[in-house]
């Protein structure tokens, strides 16, 4: 019997178990169940979902609020400070400043993970296949992820998280109506030194010159695609509507061609259900013992898909509502956690005010058109 069961280890969910388990005033018994496996192999990088693996800048300052600095061993080559902007509607390619930093993406998880004190019992490679109410919480069924005849074991807890990402199984299972906008995100990574970027040069002339580019394509999807230097490979990925997602992929390949993009031997694929919020109604937080953190709530930038930073700020506000309610009911646990979350819900919904001007093709013509922001390369 656990106080708490976290169903997922990204950093929303190693977050919260390892702040909950800081807490030495009121200690809490702590269980958390993740599907992917220890990582091992010589993919350092490969994820099991896309993700570039891009560390925000609102991402670096929710881990500065826990006084945490970031191994040298998590970044990888290169670190670049521009963003190549391609609008394959007008035809239009801008470069703008960022700063972003460029890390393993399994690499950063693992780290967040090895934080969690021992105290957690961890049940990796372990998919949760339901949770069930029981008179005085939660019945949790776990088995081993990769095999389908393993012995099933059942964990009982007072609350259960959900911290399990777009496709949350906490969440279909205690809000089956909640239905937020998504997406399919599908990522490729290719070897870099078979790739070259530079129309119009021959190709013995050629050099795959490391770059990250953002590429606008509303013929194909209504949100963005993405690629990324990184190791010596190249992603390229991108979020599409779920009808005809791989051929809407497929067919943007086809069309970066002529900007120099050679995408026709992949390595490996990756694929996901993300989560784009459109309205106040695209979060839920939780209620009844029952709360939501990171993507699972919905906590996802509606501009540019980017979640790390929510994933610690509602791990850091939900850790904080339970150690400090021990006596407190359930549902004013919920409902403090919900209130704590306004600030991030309202910062979320004000960057919907900046979609028309990156996703309407006539803003986002004018925008580039006007050069505003622009970096001129030399």
């Amino acid at each position: 019997m656990f106080d708490c069961i976290i169903i997922g280890l990204g950093p929303a969910g190693a977050t919260l178990a390892r702040l909950l388990a800081e807490n030495s005033a009121s200690p809490l018994k702590i269980a958390a169940v993740d599907k992917k496996h220890v990582p091992s192999g010589d993919t350092p990088h490969q994820f099991d979902k896309p993700c570039g693996g891009l560390l925000a800048p609102d991402a670096q300052k929710a881990l500065a609020k826990f006084d945490l600095t970031l191994p040298g061993e998590l970044l990888v080559s290169p670190q670049i400070f521009s963003v190549r902007t391609i609008d394959l509607d007008c035809g239009k390619t801008r470069y703008y400043q960022r700063f972003y930093l460029n890390l393993s993406r399994r690499m950063f998880d693992e780290w967040l993970i090895s934080l969690i004190p021992q105290s957690v019992s961890l049940f990796r490679g372990c998919s949760c296949s339901s949770i069930t109410r029981t008179n005085d919480g939660f019945a949790v069924t776990v088995a081993d992820s990769d095999d389908p005849n393993a012995e099933k074991q059942t964990l009982y807890a007072k609350y259960i998280i959900g911290a399990d990402g777009a496709n949350s199984i906490v969440r279909r299972t205690f809000f089956p109506k909640f239905n937020p906008r998504s997406y399919v995100s599908i990522q490729q990574w290719f070897a870099a030194e078979k790739l070259t970027f530079e129309p119009g040069i021959p190709a013995a002339q050629k050099t795959a010159s490391p770059f990250y580019s953002c590429i606008f394509d509303s013929e194909n999807t209504d949100c963005y695609s993405w690629s990324i230097s990184k190791d010596g490979y190249l992603i390229f990925g991108g979020a599409y509507p779920a009808k005809d997602c791989r051929k809407r992929f497929e067919a943007q390949k086809q069309k970066l061609k002529a900007y120099g993009f050679d995408l026709d031997t992949p390595v490996y694929t990756e694929a996901c259900q993300v989560l784009r919020p459109a309205s106040p109604a695209h979060f839920q937080t939780g209620r009844d013992g029952v709360f939501l953190i990171g993507e699972a709530a919905g906590f996802v930038s509606p501009s540019s898909l980017e979640g790390i930073s929510s994933a610690l700020e509602s791990a850091r506000l939900l850790a904080r509502i339970l150690t400090c309610g021990a006596q407190k009911t359930p549902s004013r646990l919920a409902g403090e956690y919900r209130r704590a979350t306004a600030k991030l819900r309202c910062k979320l919904l004000f960057k919907l005010l900046k979609c028309p001007f990156m996703y309407s093709p006539l803003l986002r013509r004018l925008v580039m058109a006007s050069g505003l922001e622009a970096l001129k390369l030399e």
